[in-house]
């Protein structure tokens, strides 16, 4: 009865470039989407700093956030006609698909790093805590909200309902890795959307794809592998993400030991204290962390002054290639730094990214990656890396990079007499 009451008079339209028509013909979701929590996704970049090296990455995670509600919509429509799929969890599939990354802050992953802050719980939080998204989800039934934040907390009971959200092949994956290839103008993202739902099929506690669409989850699979190391993990982009947490950093040492700021960080006080709440954190967005960026670029203190300067004006960290085995030679560069008057702690970081493009789930694990399964022409279920050559050829390999960062032109501007930028330039051959 609730579902049936809450649908609209007239569907809503939203124009995408990726899915090209994303389609709310219910009253709750049309209403979600307007509350102010989901709407301040306008102003969280999705791909972070992405944009300091790929110009057209501005896009946001509302536009993500309605992707991958469309792309769930669709597979229902799809699951519709199979008897293992119950009608009485579409809506909350749809709420669950909107509001899965509701809870990310500005910068999200580089500022979690800084304030120990953690998306999930804020997504939670945000779900069920007295919020719009709480007021409006209460409208279907008291325990609404509760089952929401149980499907993307991967708590659900129904874990059909769960992989659809969140597995090596959901509609999260399925959007960001369009999306962001779109809005990055690459070719490596790119896989046969439409083919893919057509061949998924509910089985019980998990979404498994019909045999003979084995191609193209092949094809999303090698498009995840190429977009992680092409685009997520693109070299200047960390560099950009270095420097932005050592901004973060050093902002909040100065705070914690009593400099005087000339444009006090008021909105960024509780998470300086690690008291923070959802009241302060919904404020927080990008525009307000690019403002204390601006502005600090007048502050006294030299470091912070500097890195900000880095950043607003894409004056970034230059990079080697490093390994763990080069840690005598990273001891060996912080005394340099050190002699050469620029603070190691700020200047020369190692940043390490890793991923695992397919892997299969190992007891002792911390956290479960369920496989993706065909059906074959039996009706009997066979892992994919079985069948597949080219995903069996990259499955639970893990690839690891390590790179060592620093600021080529602050070393340049050392006095030529200076022994220790002969020493560095010899050091990072440079």
């Amino acid at each position: 009865m609730a579902q049936r009451m809450t649908k609209l008079n007239e569907e809503k339209v939203f124009k995408d470039p990726v899915h090209r028509y994303i389609h709310v013909r219910d009253r709750l979701i049309w209403e979600l989407i307007g509350t102010s929590e989901f709407q301040r996704l306008r102003r969280i970049k999705q791909l972070g700093t992405s944009f300091l090296t790929f110009h057209g990455a501005e896009h946001s995670r509302f536009g993500h956030s309605l992707g991958v509600y469309e792309i769930t919509r669709r597979l229902i429509n799809v699951f519709e006609k199979d008897p293992e799929w119950d009608p009485n969890d579409r809506l909350l599939c749809l709420c669950a698909a909107l509001l899965h990354d509701i809870g990310h802050g500005p910068f999200s992953h580089s500022f979690e790093k800084v304030f120990q802050t953690d998306h999930e719980h804020f997504t939670r939080e945000m779900i069920l805590g007295p919020t719009e998204i709480n007021a409006v989800l209460r409208k279907i039934s008291d325990d609404f909200p509760k089952k929401v934040s149980d499907v993307i907390g991967k708590t659900y009971e129904n874990k059909l309902v769960v992989s659809m959200i969140s597995s090596q092949i959901d509609a999260d994956r399925m959007d960001y890795l369009l999306r962001d290839a779109y809005y990055t103008g690459v070719s490596y993202g790119h896989f046969d959307l439409e083919r893919l739902w057509r061949v998924m099929r509910p089985r019980e506690d998990q979404v498994v794809i019909k045999h003979s669409g084995m191609h193209a989850v092949e094809d999303y699979i090698m498009s995840r592998y190429q977009m992680y190391w092409q685009i997520y993990f693109h070299p200047v982009t960390r560099s950009a993400e270095v420097i932005l947490t050592k901004i973060l950093h050093r902002a909040k040492t100065l705070y914690h030991n009593g400099f005087k700021f000339k444009y006090v960080p008021t909105q960024l006080i509780s998470l300086f204290d690690g008291q923070v709440t959802v009241e302060d954190y919904v404020k927080l967005d990008e525009a307000l962390i690019l403002y204390y960026f601006q502005v600090w670029q007048e502050e006294e203190d030299p470091i912070l002054k500097d890195l900000c300067y880095r950043f607003m004006n894409r004056k970034l960290f230059k990079y080697i290639e490093f390994t763990p085995m080069d840690l005598s030679l990273y001891d060996e560069l912080r005394d340099t730094f050190l002699e050469a008057g620029l603070d190691p702690d700020y200047y020369l970081v190692v940043d390490s990214s890793s991923d695992c493009p397919y892997d299969l789930y190992r007891p002792g694990e911390e956290e479960e990656k369920l496989p993706i399964y065909l059906v074959m022409p039996d009706h009997q279920l066979r892992e994919l890396s079985r069948e597949s050559d080219v995903v069996d050829s990259i499955t639970g390999r893990k690839r690891t990079d390590h790179k060592l960062y620093y600021p080529l032109d602050a070393i340049m501007a050392l006095p030529s007499h200076s022994k220790a930028k002969k020493k560095l330039r010899s050091l990072l051959s440079i």
